[in-house]
């Protein structure tokens, strides 16, 4: 995946609160054993941590401000996102946001956009507080992304995913579905309280899979709305390889198998790592959101 080198990046998009302190509250989840099981009951990208009654009932939003804020001192134009993954992030929610934006005018509808927020360790969120452990998250209550860039170490090495640029834009993207979701009042679908595969919980995250297949079709055309050109240049066969063996790792059964022993089906969260790459495939494939309707 390569990004234009002379585009300029909108660090807007993205808050970097890495480093900062967390004003009160305690973490959802610890690290070690609580926090592996955290990752096995499925929060592992989706949504937050509200969804799975782990809030700690701390809803403070913010954290006190980075004096680091690193994305906006370091990640200015394209070339930046080509040298840094910090400013892939951020070069990746340009792009995520520049395509739902046009694609919702296309459909006579209004996008409204959503930070990303980078953090370390722990954050407090209005879906309550929330450590790295969970992984990636969207927040329907502040309308937020939240990301520990950490977690893409521990995508390749805890769930043996090939790694990869890409992998890392697959789960920015697939978090972005959330919101689109959120937007068109789907995601709520997902908080009857069941579990199961064939569960709505299953079906949110599905078609978030979609729609970041959809976004990746589209990746290479979405001119940048400050230069007109697209700021991704070149997505190849390999960029997609690594972001379905991403989607592979996260699949219910493959980390089920991987850290209880047995795959239980009755408590799945996210669907399988087939059925994560099919929807990927097939939002990638058709570039068309209306073939992501995955409750039919």
């Amino acid at each position: 995946m390569q990004f234009d080198d002379d585009a300029g990046l909108d660090t807007s998009e993205v808050q970097d609160v890495r480093g900062s302190r967390i004003p009160g509250g305690r973490a959802t989840v610890g690290g070690g054993i609580v926090g592996l099981i955290a990752l096995v009951v499925g929060l592992l990208f989706g949504v937050g941590p509200d969804q799975l009654g782990l809030s700690s009932g701390d809803t403070e939003p913010e954290a006190v401000s980075s004096s680091a804020a690193q994305v906006q001192q370091s990640c200015r134009t394209g070339q930046d996102a080509n040298n840094r993954d910090d400013c892939r992030t951020v070069a990746v929610v340009n792009s995520v946001q520049d395509f739902w934006r046009q694609e919702f005018e296309r459909r006579r509808g209004s996008y409204a956009a959503a930070p990303t927020v980078l953090f370390s360790e722990r954050v407090n969120t209005a879906c309550g507080s929330a450590t790295s452990a969970v992984g990636p998250f969207y927040c329907p209550g502040d309308r937020k992304v939240y990301l520990d860039l950490g977690f893409f170490d521990e995508l390749r090495t805890k769930f043996g995913s090939s790694g990869g640029p890409f992998a890392q834009a697959y789960v920015v993207a697939h978090e972005y579905g959330h919101h689109v979701q959120n937007q068109l009042g789907t995601l709520s679908r997902s908080q009857d309280g069941r579990q199961g595969a064939d569960s709505n919980a299953v079906k949110v995250e599905l078609q978030a899979d979609c729609y970041a297949g959809v976004w990746a079709h589209h990746a290479t055309t979405t001119p940048d709305e400050s230069t007109g050109r697209p700021l991704i240049t070149e997505l190849t066969r390999a960029d997609i390889r690594d972001g379905l063996d991403a989607a592979a790792a996260v699949g219910d059964d493959r980390i089920q198998e991987r850290f209880q022993g047995r795959v239980t089906p009755e408590s799945w969260t996210h669907g399988s790592s087939a059925q994560r790459q099919q929807w990927f495939s097939t939002g990638f494939r058709s570039g068309d959101m209306a073939q992501c309707d995955t409750f039919s």
